[in-house]
Formats: C-alpha cells, structure tokens, sequence
C-alpha cells in the first residue's frame, strides 16, 4: 500500500470516525452486547459494499460525483434529489461540527489563560481548518494523517487498559424492549457515513479499482474494529445497568470509567480524542462539500476559484452554527434519512440502471441482483424506521 492509498484510508476512517463514538455505548446501552454488535458488523458490510456500488458507477460512467451519475442514469429527479441530501446533510454536518469544534476551542483557550466568545472560537475554528481544506486535499491528507494517528494511539492506550478488566457476562445483555433492534439500526447506521468523501478520495487517488476498493474496504473497516472494541470495553466494565443510569450523559460515563482505571488523565485524554475526532469529521467531511460546490458552480481550481469555493462551503454552516443552530439541529435528526438515500438507495439504483445498458464495464462491484435488492431493502427498512421513531411509532434509543 503506498502512502498516498494509506492517506486515503484514513481520510475514510476520520470521516467515520466522529467524537459520537465515544458515546455510542450510550446510545446502545438498552440494545444490550449481542445485538449492537450484530447491527455494527452487518451495517459496516452495507456502507463498504455500496460504497464499492458508488466506484462501479463512477468508474464505468466516468463521473464522479453523484449528482452527475444521476443525472446521467437517473434523469432530473435523480439529480434533483441526490443534490438535495447531498446539501441538507453536508451542512447540517458541517454546522454541527462547527458548533462543537468552537466549544472546544474556546475551552481549549479558557484553560490556556485566553478568553474568547463562543463567535470568536466558531471564526477561528472555520478558518483554521476551512482554510485546510481550500488549500487543497493533499493538504488535508498530511493534517488527517497526524490527527488520526494521535487519536489511534490515544485509544489503543486507552483500550489496553480497559480490555483486561471487562467481564464477559456484561457483554450477553439483551434488549430491554420490543421494537429497540430496530430503533438501533439509524443510530448506528450513521455512525459509517462516509460516502460523501468517495469523490474526493477518487479525484485525488485517480480510476485504479484495487487501489479504490482497498481504501473504501479497510477504511470503513479499522473504524469498526475500533467501534468493537469499545463497544465491548465499555460495557464489559460498566455492565448495561450502570451505562443505562448514566443518563446518556458522557461525561458522566468517562468519569465512572476513570474512576475504575485509577487514571488521572483519562478523562484528558478522552476529550482529546474527541477534539481530534471532531476536527478529522470536518476535515472529510466538508472536503467532500468543497469538492461538490466547486464542480456544481464551476469555480476554477486556482487560487482565486478556490477562495469562491471556500466562502461557498463555510460560510452559511458557520452562520447557521451561530445564528440559527436550532434549525440544523432539527435536520441532523433526519441524517439517517439523507444518508441512506445518497449511500444506500442511490448507489444501488445507479448500479441497476448502468448494468442494465449494453455498455461496457470497466469494473464491477461484487454481488448480483440478490446483492442490489438485499442493500435496497435495508435502505428502505433504515428510512422507514427513522421515520417511526420521529413519529412515535417505535421507541427512541
């Protein structure tokens, strides 16, 4: 693997890779051990295998951006919608990024002796890393590649202490309710979202297949053996019962487990893992943006079309994030359902529609028909679900 494919691959497992997974044995904790570990491994195949769908696409239509390929296999509607989740859930991600990176940013100075506002900590967090990204993408390689191997090393510590004191009967817990397997398939779901950043990844990795399917495979991939072990740290430490009494709140579950560890700075250094978590999120993730609204509005790539582009991409998150936080709060709720729409059921309706044409293949995905209607089906069933769990129809997590 040479460094540029091994760059990629960590560009995919930082996108994936957010400060919500410390809190994911939180948010499982009425799902019980078997059960979210059977939902990870299995949505994990999912989000790997249509990402491969989105590559045979691209590769065999010779675009890379979906909203191209659907306009091309999918016609208006197809380009309409894909370009409508693509914005409601780049920018809700985005302002939400750019809310908790500020709040971190501002504590971070607090403790240093600097005092700033909250608007202050969200102009200097946009333009810290947003100027990253307008730099260019190898620019965000070389950034994420230092960030992710701090956080990998910070959890690699972390779980070496954690692992040896989990009990094996706290990892049999059962669901607490009827209902709550599927009330976890969103929730998870989101937590291997990174099909924003295949063009970006494409663009910058160039149309090898095996390079791409490496990348895509082992960078979904690491993001679940991480999401395992922690998942089984946790709850083998705590047991369901306590992670249940917490209340949700993580701060609350990182003090029980600091104190279990006897170590003064785990707590530090679970919220530097969170920080750097947050900032590799936005990096892959409005990289991906960038890239988008740089082919929709035809800016140039040089230094004057790239400034354009940069204003395009960070500006209206960062003034939602200060102005109008709750109405992308709102939007964030309904990710699941933008997400399975351009990583799901997008990519298996390409694949459909370009297999169906005399034309040839450069590349194809593995998988048949059954492959394509079995992913179809869990788009459907994750959309569905989501929208009854809104509507009070199934229980919340």
């Amino acid at each position: 693997m040479n460094t540029k494919t091994l760059g990629c691959t960590l560009l995919i497992a930082g996108t994936t890779i957010g400060a919500g997974m410390l809190a994911l044995p939180l948010a499982s904790s009425s799902l019980g051990g078997p059960a979210t570990l059977l939902l990870m491994v299995g949505l994990w195949a999912l989000m790997a295998f249509t990402a491969m769908l989105q590559v045979e696409a691209s590769l065999n239509t010779g675009k890379w951006y979906l909203h191209q390929l659907a306009d091309q296999l999918l016609g208006p509607w197809g380009k309409r919608i894909a370009s409508f989740c693509i914005l409601m859930l780049f920018y809700s991600l985005a302002s939400a990024y750019i809310s908790g990176g500020s709040s971190l940013l501002a504590q971070a100075l607090a403790d240093a002796g600097m005092s700033v506002s909250q608007e202050q900590a969200a102009w200097a967090f946009t333009l810290l890393f947003g100027g990253m990204v307008c730099v260019g993408t190898r620019q965000v390689d070389y950034l994420n590649r230092l960030m992710f191997t701090v956080k990998l090393v910070i959890m690699v510590g972390v779980l070496a202490l954690l692992l040896p004191r989990a009990e094996g009967q706290h990892l049999l817990s059962m669901p607490l309710g009827q209902g709550l397997l599927l009330a976890g398939l969103p929730v998870i779901f989101t937590s291997f979202g990174f099909h924003g950043s295949i063009p970006s990844v494409m663009l910058y990795l160039g149309d090898c297949p095996k390079q791409l399917r490496r990348v895509f495979v082992w960078g979904s991939a690491l993001p679940l053996i991480l999401y395992v072990l922690w998942q089984v740290a946790i709850l083998g430490l705590l047991g369901q019962e306590s992670l249940i009494q917490t209340g949700g709140a993580l701060d609350s579950l990182l003090a029980n487990v600091g104190n279990l560890v006897s170590w003064p700075a785990f707590n530090q250094a679970m919220h530097l893992f969170a920080d750097l978590a947050l900032a590799t999120s936005f990096l892959g993730v409005t990289l991906g943006l960038f890239d988008f609204m740089a082919k929709v509005t035809r800016r140039k790539d040089n230094w004057q079309g790239r400034s354009q582009t940069g204003l395009i991409t960070f500006v209206p998150p960062l003034l939602f994030a200060l102005y109008f936080p709750q109405g992308f709060i709102m939007a964030l709720g309904y990710a699941a359902i933008a997400l399975a729409v351009l990583a799901v059921l997008l990519p298996v309706a390409l694949v459909w529609q370009s297999r169906k044409r005399a034309e040839a293949h450069h590349y194809r995905a593995p998988g048949g028909v059954l492959a394509l209607g079995l992913a179809g089906a869990m788009g459907v069933l994750i959309v569905g679900v989501q929208v009854s769990v809104s509507l009070g129809f199934l229980p919340a997590l």
